[in-house]
C-alpha cells in the first residue's frame, strides 16, 4: 500500500490502534486519530518506532466542528477506516434512555456518515479508494442486551452497502468488518473478573476458553486477537480486494448469540 494514505478513527487505543499499524506495515503512510492529544500521539510515534509514516488528527466526530478539525489535518485520504465507538455494557432495553440511544447513534452511525461526506468526494474523483466500516456481529446476529449499540452495528452495515452501490463503478469500494468477541486491553479485564467471580485459576488459554463459552460463545473457544481482526481490514484496504465491494465480513469464530 506504499503511496496510500489512511485515516483510522478511534486508532489512539484498542483495534483502531492495531489497523493503524497493520496498515503502516503494508506501507501506508497512517493518520492515527483520536480526542486524547497525549494518547493519539504515543500511538503515532509507536508506528514511526517499527518503520511506518504516521501523522496525527485530533477532534471529536460527534460534531461536525470536530469532524472538520480531522478532516483538516488528515489531508489527503485514500483509505478511510471508520472504527471509533463506544458501547455500554451496563444497558439494557430498559436502562437505555432515549438519550442513550441518541447519543450512541450519533457516535456511531453520524460520525461515519461525517467522515464520509468529507473524504470521499476526492476518492471518488482521484478514481480510486477504500471505506471500511468496522461494526460488530450483533448487527446481523442480534442479542438481548445492548439493544441501541446493536441498532448502531446493523446501521452500519447498511451503510456499507448502501455507499458501496452509491460509488459503482467508481474505483471506491464500500465494506464493512463485524467482530465478534476481541481481546483488548478492556477484554482481558473482564475475563479477569469473571475469573475472580467465579474461583477461575490455571493457564489463560483455559479460562479465557470458560468465558468464552459462558459470555460471547463461538466455535474457536477463544477472542480474536485485535492483529487478526487489524489484518482483515488490510485486506480489505488493500489493492488486492478492488473486486470485493458492498459486503460485511464476519470476523466472529462463528460466534452464536
Amino acid at each position: 500500500m506504499t503511496g496510500k494514505r489512511a485515516l483510522v478513527t478511534g486508532s489512539s487505543s484498542g483495534l483502531g490502534e492495531a489497523v493503524a499499524h497493520a496498515l503502516a506495515a503494508e506501507g501506508a503512510e497512517v493518520v492515527v486519530h483520536g480526542r486524547d492529544e497525549a494518547r493519539t500521539t504515543a500511538v503515532a510515534e509507536a508506528v514511526r518506532a517499527a518503520g511506518g509514516e504516521a501523522d496525527v488528527a485530533i477532534g471529536d466526530l460527534g460534531t461536525d466542528g470536530g469532524a472538520d478539525a480531522v478532516a483538516e489535518a488528515a489531508g489527503r485520504v485514500d483509505v478511510l477506516v471508520n472504527n471509533v465507538g463506544v458501547f455500554d455494557m451496563s444497558l439494557d432495553w430498559w436502562s437505555a434512555t432515549p438519550q442513550h440511544w441518541l447519543d450512541i447513534y450519533n457516535t456511531n452511525v453520524v460520525s461515519s456518515v461525517r467522515t464520509v461526506q468529507r473524504f470521499v468526494p476526492a476518492m471518488r474523483e482521484r478514481r480510486w479508494g477504500r471505506v471500511i466500516q468496522v461494526g460488530s456481529i450483533t448487527g446481523t446476529v442480534p442479542i438481548a442486551p445492548q439493544p441501541h449499540y446493536g441498532a448502531t452495528a446493523a446501521a452500519r452495515d447498511n451503510l456499507a452497502r448502501t455507499l458501496a452501490r452509491e460509488l459503482r463503478e467508481t474505483g471506491v469500494t464500500s465494506n464493512a468488518i463485524a467482530p465478534g468477541g476481541i481481546l483488548t486491553a478492556t477484554g482481558r479485564q473482564r475475563i479477569a473478573e469473571y475469573a475472580a467471580e467465579h474461583g477461575l485459576t490455571g493457564p489463560w488459554e483455559e479460562v479465557e476458553s470458560r468465558y468464552v463459552r459462558a459470555a460471547a460463545p463461538n466455535d474457536t473457544g477463544r477472542l480474536a486477537r485485535p492483529a487478526e481482526i487489524a489484518a482483515a481490514v488490510a485486506y480489505l484496504a488493500s489493492p488486492v480486494a478492488d473486486f470485493l465491494t458492498g459486503v460485511t465480513l464476519r470476523f466472529d469464530g462463528h460466534w452464536r448469540a
